[in-house]
């Protein structure tokens, strides 16, 4: 196995030794069935294996930690046992007390917000994101969490300006802003990065949810007289929020591209 092999948790010696259809010490797989038909499937050779659950403090899974081996171990090695409900005890107690902190830090972040909003929406303020996102990222690195993120430029912004003034421009923004507030979650995040540009961070959220996100978000700007392009991209840990950010970007300049002769000529705001 190699650096970053990633396995579907459903199709795992873990789920199975979860299930309780496995026991989470097996010396030898070939000895269990349910373990060596996962093996045998697998690209890389497991022979031994070793497993436990770590739960929130409800009781419920939260993952497990595991170990495996290319080569068969004694028998002996189930003696080990008492050692794995004390290790999955203390990461289990560790879990909940980094849950605690992370609950704490977040709402002190909460805190803090408003030296870091938009004068104009009241939305998080490039400041405000990019703070966030250098908390979450060690937190989404620690907890295994999913999101997406969602890059939004507003068309027409300048011929607004330029064709009734900047007050008919403000209330563009605004009206983009609400209707962008209207389809996000309560927790996730939206900021107004810059003039035209806005940006959510949708926590939990897995790459089909985050499509939908930007089908009900192009539909409210629609709806509110706001033209706009929209990029989205999952979070990864090899990349993180950078990378993410970076794609979701593309993604949304591509969009425009494809769009010949560009946006339409904007009507009046309302």
């Amino acid at each position: 196995m190699t650096d970053g092999t990633s396995l579907p948790f459903s199709e795992s010696m873990c789920r199975t030794m979860v299930a309780g259809h496995a026991p989470r010490i097996a010396p030898d797989v070939g000895d269990v069935p349910a373990y060596a038909s996962i093996a045998a499937a697998l690209p890389f050779d497991i022979s031994a294996y070793v497993g436990t659950p770590i739960v929130w403090p409800d009781g419920s899974l939260f993952g497990t930690v595991c170990g495996f081996d290319p080569a068969t171990q004694p028998d002996s090695l189930r003696a080990h046992i008492p050692l794995l409900d004390l290790l999955s005890s203390l990461l289990s107690s560790v879990l909940e007390a980094d849950l605690g902190a992370t609950s704490a830090a977040r709402a002190a972040e909460i805190a803090r917000r408003e030296a870091d909003v938009d004068p104009l929406t009241g939305l998080l303020n490039r400041r405000g994101w990019n703070r966030f996102l250098t908390q979450e990222e060690h937190r989404f690195r620690r907890f295994g969490d999913s999101a997406s993120v969602v890059c939004i430029d507003l068309d027409n912004l300048k011929a607004v300006n330029d064709t009734w003034g900047h007050d008919a421009g403000d209330e563009y923004i605004l009206r983009a802003a609400r209707a962008l507030a209207s389809t996000v979650r309560s927790g996730d995040v939206l900021a107004r990065l810059g003039g035209d540009e806005f940006g959510v961070i949708a926590v939990g959220c897995t790459p089909e949810q985050g499509a939908d996100l930007v089908v009900r978000a192009s539909r409210a700007l629609a709806d509110a007289g706001v033209s706009g392009s929209f990029g989205h991209a999952p979070y990864g840990i090899v990349a993180g929020f950078p990378g993410a950010w970076r794609a979701a970007d593309e993604a949304m300049y591509e969009q425009k591209r494809r769009r010949r002769g560009g946006p339409p000529r904007p009507h009046r705001p309302i």
